[in-house]
């Protein structure tokens, strides 16, 4: 039996629930993230109890995939979690990381009184991402892992993040693919993701079920960007996701630079976790990984920029007193929290500096609404005027529309689709072009739907 539990119907908090003879097994275990509505889904009671789950399979670490896993501990899951190397390199990074963010802000809450709970509390603290990140086994690409006794697991490259993986899941007398994120086959760093192959059962993200990633000009449109902040002493604040979207924002700045279309200006990476990623990514590229594009083994990334990485607190509110012109790259990419609020509060009230949106904004966060030409945002307790530049670029490393139908195209003989993690419209879309472009049976299941897998 398949429960879906999480990211039915909206695209964060990723958890799919799967009840087979010799236990029960959880596919990721991501928090909610975005509109309030969602993020107090956090809080809500477990659907079963973890402690009768018997281990957690992850596809990649961004925080809607791997982010609820402390607070899974905290209520009593002690099983092991099975993911990729470069996943629990990529989790002991971002889920300390989280659970500072989550001590940080309900001690500011409880020293400023903006929070209506008296006192406020983390959903979950160091100690648990700590707990967590003791269960990780990693498990290399391509290896067959029996995760429960009748439960077979391989992770396959899925090209979105480092460590991203779709995962393949052998039952008895079932196969079933969870795509988790599946990246681009033009990103710029990762190779494209890999073929299915067999497949009875696929469950597939839909973050972009209704849209056609563009080809637009991404280096013309940073140019400007840059370059007019170069020409007034302005600001570029870029809300970036610290892991993978940070580099794909620097591979552009560095094209750029060295090509001598905008000025080396001062490139700061705020974030303490984008930090420890980007240090990951060089490594990784410089090693040759299996992962990394062929033509970037042995390089150094990023050679033309001036690169400052700002990892202390102290260094980064020294960034609120500094002129322009900079760049500051800070999380988070939809700007839901961390060190970006501070510099959106600093900066929004100033048109000589620009907010460049690099991507995905899911509805109802603060970068949404700036998208969407917000002249005011509520932060940190209080409202800011908005008169700087907002500039969106898709730098998506999601698939669009026609890149999830290729790829479920190079399964063999799937018998039904089901359309997971994207908001509704973009999951009807996708599941009704499965079915008239790929002549295969989609369903959008709800939020703690349960269906059978055994053919039954």
């Amino acid at each position: 039996m398949l429960q879906f539990i999480g990211a039915a119907r909206t695209v964060t908090g990723s958890k799919s629930l799967l009840d087979v003879p010799s236990g029960r097994l959880l596919v990721d275990c991501g928090l909610y993230q975005g509109r309030k509505k969602l993020r107090l889904a956090n809080w809500q009671p477990f659907p079963v109890d973890p402690a009768t789950i018997d281990a957690v399979v992850l596809t990649h670490a961004h925080i809607d995939h791997c982010g609820y896993l402390p607070r899974l501990v905290r209520l009593g899951f002690d099983g092991p979690v099975w993911c990729t190397p470069g996943t629990a390199e990529l989790a002991r990074i971002l889920l300390p990381d989280s659970a500072h963010l989550q001590e940080d802000e309900a001690a500011y809450a409880n020293r400023t009184g903006y929070s209506k709970h008296e006192p406020a509390v983390p959903l979950y603290t160091a100690a648990d991402a700590a707990a967590a990140i003791e269960l990780l086994r990693p498990v290399e690409f391509g290896a067959v892992e029996p995760v429960l006794p009748d439960v077979d697991v391989t992770w396959h490259r899925a090209g979105h993040i480092l460590g991203a993986a779709f995962v393949r899941l052998d039952l008895q007398d079932t196969t079933v693919v969870f795509s988790g994120d599946l990246g681009r086959p033009t990103h710029p760093l990762l190779l494209p993701p890999d073929p299915i192959g067999d497949a009875d059962v696929i469950v597939t993200e839909s973050t972009y079920g209704d849209t056609e990633h563009l080809a637009p000009d991404a280096d013309g449109t940073i140019a400007d960007v840059v370059n007019d902040a170069a020409g007034c002493g302005g600001v570029v604040v870029v809300p970036a996701f610290a892991v993978d979207r940070t580099e794909v924002v620097l591979w552009h700045l560095d094209r750029l630079v060295a090509s001598g279309r905008v000025p080396s200006i001062p490139v700061f990476v705020d974030s303490p976790m984008a930090s420890r990623a980007l240090d990951f990514y060089r490594d990784e590229t410089r090693r040759g990984s299996p992962e990394i594009r062929p033509e970037l083994h042995g390089r150094e990334l990023f050679p033309a920029l001036d690169i400052v990485e700002t990892r202390s607190t102290e260094e980064s509110k020294a960034l609120n007193t500094r002129r322009g012109p900079m760049v500051i790259v800070s999380a988070s990419g939809m700007a839901t929290g961390g060190r970006v609020v501070h510099h959106l509060a600093n900066r929004l009230g100033d048109g000589r500096n620009t907010v460049l949106l690099a991507g995905f904004q899911a509805p109802g966060t603060r970068g949404d609404r700036l998208r969407a030409g917000a002249t005011k945002l509520k932060m940190l307790g209080r409202y800011v005027p908005v008169r700087t530049n907002v500039v969106s670029l898709d730098l998506s490393s999601h698939a669009d529309r026609s890149e999830l139908l290729d790829w479920i195209g190079t399964a063999r003989s799937p018998q039904i689709v089901y359309v997971n993690h994207g908001e509704v419209d973009a999951a009807f879309a996708l599941a009704d072009a499965i079915e008239t472009e790929r002549s295969i049976p989609a369903v959008v299941p709800e939020p703690g739907e349960r269906v059978r897998l055994d053919g039954g």
